[in-house]
């Protein structure tokens, strides 16, 4: 059956692949970032080149909060799902307070105008494991927040104030938390497009520390279908994570790429200082989604990789112009 959708931060790599999952499920999907549309090569929903029904707002959520409220209260969509968010790490260190405006302030005055819309059958917030810190082995939805960055206190801060919502409003609440999302229409900056690109060039890659931090990477289509799920049959205040069995290490990541692409790893990649903050691991366990909604992922780690290569490959005239690396927007 055919939902109406609004989609939070649709320029972001995760929110345009989603709208291009809903659109192709058939749904009346319409999405706001700050931002113009993205170069196409950037908005999978764009990829087919046909008129898809989408409708674009440019609606800053730190600025145009009336306009967002407003629309929402219009259109009545039965679900909110909420991609946008600072989102480095790195960086957050450099301007926290631009980190906790968006990811605290602008989010919860968002949060405290959709509660009262009875028509809101969920809202699904895209947050992040980073709110845990560095954990050992595979961790569950109930372990306790232990954020090392302002990046990860800011999304633990907008968490916590959810809860709330929930207990004191039931505000129909749901949490996602991914473990590295990847695919193709992946942001530059990214480990994997940023290595794709480098040794499609002759550039060197810099490899932080080495590369030993352990990652679980998941391709966007499994998200996708997984979001898809929370969103629709997932318990209002309940957390799920989404992730892969399949654990590795960025080097590894790296290596496995170079191989793919017949490229030699000590010509390519530069290792130079750790990143300040940066944890050494997060492994989801994501039992919770597979055995209450019947969630599995799909795309192994080869077959992705694969994927975004073709995707590099056949955008590779626009993109090596590009500029690769995080521009902040405060």
């Amino acid at each position: 059956m055919s939902e109406k959708y609004f989609i939070i931060g649709s320029n972001s790599f995760s929110g345009a692949s989603f709208v291009d999952f809903l659109l192709k499920q058939g749904h009346s999907v319409m999405g706001a970032s700050r931002s113009d549309e993205l170069h196409r090569a950037f908005l999978p929903y764009r990829w087919n080149g046909k008129d898809t029904g989408f409708r674009f707002y440019k609606y800053d959520l730190n600025k145009n909060l009336e306009e967002i409220v407003s629309l929402v209260k219009n259109e009545k969509p039965s679900f909110v799902v909420n991609f946008a968010a600072q989102g480095m790490v790195a960086q957050s260190w450099e301007y926290p307070d631009h980190w906790f405006m968006t990811n605290v302030v602008s989010t919860i005055r968002l949060h405290d105008r959709l509660r009262h819309f009875d028509f809101l059958n969920k809202y699904v917030h895209v947050t992040t494991p980073e709110v845990y810190g560095s954990t050992d082995g595979f961790i569950k939805e109930d372990i306790p927040f232990n954020p090392s960055t302002p990046y990860a206190v800011s999304r633990a801060a907008a968490d916590m104030s959810l809860k709330t919502f929930f207990d004191a409003y039931k505000f129909p609440v749901v949490f996602t938390r991914a473990a590295n999302v990847y695919g193709p229409g992946q942001q530059l900056y990214r480990i994997i497009p940023r290595t794709i690109l480098s040794i499609l060039t002759g550039k060197k890659l810099q490899l932080h520390g080495g590369g030993h931090s352990k990652r679980s990477f998941i391709h966007f289509r499994d998200v996708a279908s997984a979001t898809h799920k929370i969103a629709t049959q997932g318990t209002p205040g309940e957390t799920y994570h989404i992730s892969t069995n399949e654990i590795v290490t960025v080097r590894e990541l790296v290596e496995k790429i170079c191989l793919k692409l017949d490229a030699d790893f000590d010509n390519c990649v530069e290792v130079v200082g750790e990143r300040l903050g940066k944890d050494a691991a997060y492994m989801l366990d994501s039992s919770k989604i597979r055995q209450s909604l019947g969630w599995k992922d799909e795309v192994s780690l080869d077959e992705g990789l694969e994927d975004c290569i073709e995707w590099v490959q056949s955008n590779l005239g626009d993109l090596r112009d590009m500029h690769w690396d995080y521009v902040h927007k405060p």
